[in-house]
């Protein structure tokens, strides 16, 4: 079966670094899902703003050996919430290194708006996509369905409201106030780094927007040092 991408995204990350490890995690990072021209009719979208969220099925970029490019994959991976040392099965997570290269979300649908020139485009938020991720399916969210109250966590649950303080070191740009700004701390606070890295010392960076923002993490503080616009 063949698919083809219907539409992309785009917001303030147009590398892998930094963004959000699942969705919803920082609900102030706004984007916009252009569609692809043959996927403009308004009809299409008809309806669609009676629901408040909607599932994304995207696609990875390839990560490697899981990519599936040549055929191989590996069963196992090594979640870097569980230190990048203790490996589990692929479907077991929801790592990027799949044998097939397919990725669902759920968003929070702001708006859908008709535009002359990009025919309609859906404002989102508390997306985990990079910048240009390829989007081939929008599905509505239907909380009867897909929400289930009992469900287990697995090995996520002792990670889930792990969050670091956030301090400022370096004066905020005008750039990256108001909400943009709010989306950078909620980010921040999820801690971007690989969860095997705990080097107090270590100067990180990462691009967001214009801006690269670095930052160094001390126990369960984030400092961030300096912004240098790009």
């Amino acid at each position: 079966m063949e698919i083809r991408p219907i539409a992309h995204i785009h917001n303030d990350f147009p590398e892998k670094f930094g963004l959000p490890r699942q969705s919803g995690m920082a609900p102030h990072l706004v984007s916009e899902i252009v569609m692809e021209e043959g996927y403009r009719q308004p009809d299409a979208f008809r309806g669609i703003e009676k629901f408040s969220h909607l599932w994304l099925i995207w696609e990875f970029e390839p990560m490697g050996a899981n990519s599936g490019q040549d055929g191989r994959w590996s069963a196992t991976v090594r979640p870097p919430k569980l230190g990048g040392n203790e490996r589990v099965g692929v479907f077991a997570t929801r790592s990027p290194n799949r044998p097939n290269r397919l990725g669902m979300t759920v968003v929070k649908l702001l708006k859908c708006e008709i535009t002359e020139d990009r025919g309609p485009v859906l404002k989102v938020s508390g997306a985990d996509l990079m910048d240009g991720t390829a989007i081939y399916d929008i599905k509505p969210y239907v909380p009867f369905a897909d929400r289930v109250e009992d469900a287990l966590e697995g090995f996520t649950y002792d990670h889930k409201d792990e969050r670091l303080e956030v301090t400022f070191e370096a004066e905020i740009p005008e750039g990256l106030t108001g909400e943009r700004g709010d989306a950078l701390k909620e980010i921040l606070a999820l801690d971007p780094r690989p969860g095997y890295q705990d080097d107090p010392e270590r100067i990180y960076a990462f691009s967001y927007g214009s801006y690269t923002v670095r930052f160094r993490v001390c126990e369960d503080k984030l400092y961030v040092t300096d912004f240098e616009e790009r």
